[in-house]
């Protein structure tokens, strides 16, 4: 697909790359208003838990896993998504085939517009 606002989910050459964690990976394109973050999480692998001030919205395409939040530990399967308001710790742990999540943010995180690693400041 071309032009600068066309994107396509399984082109892992395209967006800001960055490893959040051992075995999760991002490609994160950032708008005026809202980020998307386009995440692959191995088999078992998981992210620490952590916060952050945008409110985070977030959609699995693929596979499963445990969504922690505020303490609570949800399970989650393709299909499922859900709301993460700003400063709420949370975190997710990817089932026995990985998965493939959708994260939105709004306002886009600073922090998440240049390549790298780690969940930011």
């Amino acid at each position: 697909m071309s032009g600068g606002n066309f994107f396509n989910l399984h082109d892992f050459g395209q967006g800001i790359q960055r490893t959040l964690a051992e075995g999760l990976t991002a490609r994160i394109f950032p708008g005026e208003n809202l980020m998307f973050s386009v995440v692959r999480i191995e088999p078992n692998a998981e992210g620490s838990i952590h916060s952050h001030p945008e409110e985070q919205w977030g959609i699995m395409l693929e596979g499963s896993g445990v969504r922690t939040q505020d303490g609570v530990e949800h399970h989650v399967k393709a299909g499922d998504f859900w709301c993460t308001p700003g400063n709420v710790e949370h975190g997710l742990k990817a089932g026995p085939d990985g998965c493939f999540v959708i994260d939105v943010f709004s306002p886009p995180r600073g922090d998440y517009k240049k390549a790298g690693s780690g969940y930011g400041t």
